[in-house]
């Protein structure tokens, strides 16, 4: 389903639950939607990206609730540089709007760890006399102020990490491509390859137990649910998250599942039918060909294509004028050029990240936004590149004529450059169709869903599963204009 920024009034019937996109908080947001269904309509916004996303996301009030960490919360949210009280924090959200509540009952800290035969390395400190050691540490544990820079400082650590994703890096451990990864305590993956955590010896990492980081209007407006979300306070133990983890990672079960099957244990078992989600969970399927065909594939085609064609067409009637313009007004050339092309240079999730407080909104307006910045350049510069390709033999022929400048245009110019045009917005198109698998981390849904989840999980085929289908749209898209632009050259001739 795509996250439409519609208004929060004309929405107050839905509890929107967001996660992060990594294992453990795909599940907890799964455990929240589950338990809270039977009270209210649900629906679970998975994998919205990292802590400034999700958090603009419950700010700008298009998510309610969402799974966070006390150490989180305090340090890198709040930015106290020593961690403060529950109480102190509680206050200084409420002028936010925002609260926190029901601890799920386990620590989930960082660490920092290395393969098991890596004897000559127990503690953190011990790191400091190795300097070749390569660190490959997820992005925003480089970037937080209570990761990378904390530690950097507290150990005086020399050596100068890689950006890594936190799915990909026990892999890159494994391999020997990197010596050091960060890791959460209740990651299944540590016993899995026989880890060792090195032990946080001058105490840097504070405690990061699992709550709720909510929208204080949330508990008012479902207040149901809200009691019934209530119930899982201590009912998550660090063991228990780490089976729940290990289900879904190691076993490969849905998020759905893992979550229905804790909670039939822990004696918390919600109706199977009344949870709904933004993704339905059924993407575990034996083999690739069933993760590309199964029940999903239609909806997120639709979603895909959505996406693509909206954001080509406005793009083209936003770029087509501004080439015109280029065309006819010289010196406007390089300014309109030149400011397409830098924002293209834009980074995506840059862009993204500050689209949603800009917006107010997450999903689809935002991902179109994104997608309408990064198809205008070849559109812009094919087109004035197509008028200004016209010959000036024909130009004076059509002012012999007697026709005037917008005649001239319309008449004569635009279709002659119509091919030039079409090769604009085919490359337009062609990228759009790439550039649109990052909306899944902001929940307006194609193909990315796929690769957000392999990301986590690691799961080549579920990354290959969301890849191909993108990779044979845009071999259509291509395929597409080149025929639109076969049959536009004869009628260009002609004219």
């Amino acid at each position: 389903m795509l996250f439409v920024g519609w208004s929060r009034a004309a929405d107050d019937a839905t509890l929107h639950i967001g996660s992060k996109r990594f294992t453990e908080s795909y599940i907890l947001g799964e455990v929240l939607a589950q338990v809270a269904a039977p009270h209210a309509k649900v629906n679970h916004l998975q994998g919205l990206g990292n802590t400034a996303i999700v958090l603009a996301a419950l700010q700008a009030g298009r998510i309610d609730v969402y799974p966070e960490y006390l150490g989180t919360i305090d340090l890198e949210i709040l930015k106290h540089a020593q961690p403060t009280s529950l109480d102190q924090i509680r206050k200084e959200l409420a002028p936010m709007g925002l609260g926190v509540a029901v601890p799920l009952g386990f620590n989930n800290t960082y660490a920092l760890a290395m393969r098991g035969e890596d004897a000559s390395v127990k503690t953190v400190s011990e790191l400091a006399r190795q300097p070749a050691l390569r660190f490959g540490l997820s992005h925003e544990f480089i970037g937080r102020a209570d990761g990378w820079p904390g530690v950097a400082a507290r150990y005086d650590l020399p050596q100068r990490p890689e950006g890594l994703d936190h799915g990909l890096a026990y892999e890159a451990l494994q391999e020997r491509q990197t010596d050091v990864i960060d890791i959460y305590s209740t990651d299944a993956k540590i016993r899995q390859y026989g880890l060792r955590v090195l032990e946080d010896d001058r105490a840097y990492f504070p405690r990061y137990d699992a709550v709720l980081l909510y929208r204080l209007d949330a508990a008012q407006r479902f207040p149901a649910a809200w009691r019934a979300i209530g119930q899982l306070e201590g009912r998550i133990s660090a063991d228990a998250m780490i089976a729940m983890n290990a289900a879904a990672e190691i076993d490969g079960k849905g998020f759905t599942q893992v979550a229905r099957e804790w909670l039939a244990t822990s004696g918390l078992a919600v109706a199977q039918t009344t949870a709904t989600s933004a993704r339905d969970a059924s993407f575990w399927h034996t083999g690739l060909a069933g993760k590309i065909f199964d029940q999903n594939l239609g909806r997120l085609t639709r979603q895909h294509l959505m996406l693509v064609l909206v954001a080509v067409g406005l793009a083209c009637v936003i770029g087509v004028p501004l080439g015109v313009l280029a065309f006819v007004y010289p010196r406007l050339r390089q300014v309109v050029l030149g400011a397409t092309g830098v924002l293209q240079t834009v980074p995506s999730l840059a862009l993204l990240a500050l689209l949603i407080p800009l917006l107010g909104m997450i999903g689809t307006v935002p991902a179109l936004v994104a997608l309408v910045v990064y198809a205008l350049l070849p559109i812009v510069r094919n087109t004035c590149t197509g008028l200004l390709q016209v010959s000036p033999g024909l130009r004076l022929a059509a002012l012999a004529l007697g026709l005037r400048p917008a005649q001239r245009l319309v008449l004569i110019e635009l279709p002659l450059a119509l091919p030039v045009i079409l090769a604009g917005v085919k490359t337009a198109a062609v990228m759009s169709v790439g550039t649109a698998t990052i909306a899944a981390f902001i929940g307006a849904g194609g193909f990315g869903e796929r690769i957000t989840i392999g990301l986590a999980l690691n799961d080549n085929d579920m990354l290959l599963a969301g890849a191909i289908p993108a990779a044979v749209l845009a071999l259509a898209t291509q395929a597409g204009f080149e025929l639109l632009e076969r049959l536009a050259t004869p009628a260009a001739r002609r004219v």
